[in-house]
């Protein structure tokens, strides 16, 4: 079923297309539910659409030789995915899976794509949005090559505290299994280090968020390295 124009206003992305190529989008366009760890988006087939995250929370991954899942970043809410997959025609290069309950707005590839192409602000979004996710992932090598799991949990809340509007809380935070998988530990190790650092008042608990103290997390960081 077609969407309204005004449901794709909501994404920034589709704001910077004029109204008469976003009327032609939007009747092409369609919502879908998806329950908590359902596939959106696999890894086997090229996407057929360019998607945006309306309600809800996604989680990209990918699997190791050994089949191990691993977390790769976090889809929120008006950000979109599928965006490699629809540019080049390629399968997708990662799986993403619902973390709770959402609703993704699906735009097809073969109306989307030429839109994209022959739109300058359009390229230079999407171009920069791949350039910040590459930065992110070579991030995220790093913290994985560190020995100590504790150090390693700490460089990863250290660096989604950053991600938020506010260095002090982390909104909406992963769960300890969602964390695992990031840092390729346990989930038991998680939450063993979260006891720890909430001892220590590096951390504290607050609804579905996390109130971080960044010295006191650098301070720990730092301590468990030695």
């Amino acid at each position: 079923m077609a969407v309204h124009p005004s449901l794709l206003q909501q994404f920034a992305l589709m704001r910077l297309f004029p109204a008469d190529a976003l009327a032609q989008l939007a009747a092409h366009s369609s919502t879908h539910a998806f329950a908590k760890r359902e596939v959106v988006l696999a890894k086997e087939t090229p996407s057929p659409s360019l998607m945006f995250l309306l309600e809800g929370r996604l989680q990209a991954i990918d699997f190791t030789l050994d089949g191990r899942e691993v977390g790769l970043h976090f889809i929120e809410e008006g950000q979109y995915f599928g965006e490699i997959s629809v540019l080049d025609g390629l399968p997708s290069p990662e799986v993403v899976i619902a973390n709770k309950k959402s609703q993704v707005v699906k735009v097809p590839a073969r109306e989307v794509r030429g839109l994209i192409f022959a739109n300058p602000p359009a390229i230079e979004a999407i171009t920069t949005g791949l350039t910040e996710r590459i930065r992110a992932q070579a991030h995220q090598r790093q913290i994985l090559g560190i020995i100590s799991p504790l150090q390693r949990i700490c460089a990863l809340l250290q660096n989604l505290s950053k991600d938020g509007k506010n260095p002090e809380v982390i909104a909406n935070a992963p769960t300890h299994q969602e964390i695992a998988i990031m840092v390729n530990l346990t989930r038991e190790t998680v939450t063993r280090a979260f006891q720890v650092l909430q001892s220590q008042g590096a951390l504290a608990r607050d609804g579905d968020d996390l109130k971080v103290d960044t010295g006191k997390l650098k301070q720990l960081a730092e301590k468990s390295a030695d």
